[in-house]
């Protein structure tokens, strides 16, 4: 006899998984309530890495079925949903999203709806790093400074090299200056400049 499952997963706690219950009953599904895995972890979390989905994997057996509402409930983004239907599908569980149309992931249509979307998401990938290099690119053309700000002045910097010279403590200058003791470290190491720690 087929074993139905349902996966349900919120990102934090103010967040329910109720909805995502209710709309699997809705969409005729008849699960037990001890067959309905809930789960409040950040959907940045690799699915195989979820406590709550490593625990749903250990029950699940040859000819189970595996009901989602989304597919971001099965990972954090196209490559980690392949993979777990890619590993449920070898487990011989099949996967329904209901957000497809219900349709079964580890079937013939679903393997090739998982490799367009794949493939967007591929695509997707490859627009924004070729976005941020534009960017980035138009930013240094501009003249902009890139990266973190300088966590001293130029006048700062000076100052802590004089006092540096001068054999007053990093953790003295770091003190005044308000900065960090690795700030006034790393000036030293750049300036060759040596002081008591």
């Amino acid at each position: 006899m087929t074993r139905v499952f349902a996966y349900c997963r919120v990102s934090t706690a103010s967040q329910t998984t109720d909805n995502q219950a209710l709309e699997i009953s809705s969409a005729g599904f008849v699960i037990e309530a001890q067959r309905i895995i809930t789960e409040c972890i950040s959907g940045s979390t690799q699915a195989l890495r979820r406590p709550g989905f490593k625990r749903l994997l250990d029950r699940l057996e040859r000819g189970d079925v595996l009901v989602v509402t989304k597919l971001d409930r099965l990972g954090r983004n196209a490559m980690d949903v392949r993979a777990s239907v890619e590993w449920l599908a070898n487990a011989g569980v099949r996967v329904h999203c209901l957000a497809l149309g219900g349709v079964d992931l580890t079937s013939s249509a679903g393997r090739m709806t998982m490799q367009v979307i794949a493939a967007v998401a591929e695509f997707e990938r490859d627009l924004l790093v070729e976005r941020t290099h534009q960017g980035l690119a138009r930013a240094r053309k501009q003249g902009k400074a890139l990266g973190r700000p300088a966590a001293l002045s130029e006048t700062e910097r000076f100052e802590a090299i004089e006092k540096l010279k001068a054999g007053v403590s990093v953790a003295e200058i770091a003190r005044t200056l308000k900065t960090s003791r690795q700030t006034i470290m790393r000036l030293r190491a750049t300036q060759g400049a040596q002081g008591p720690t």
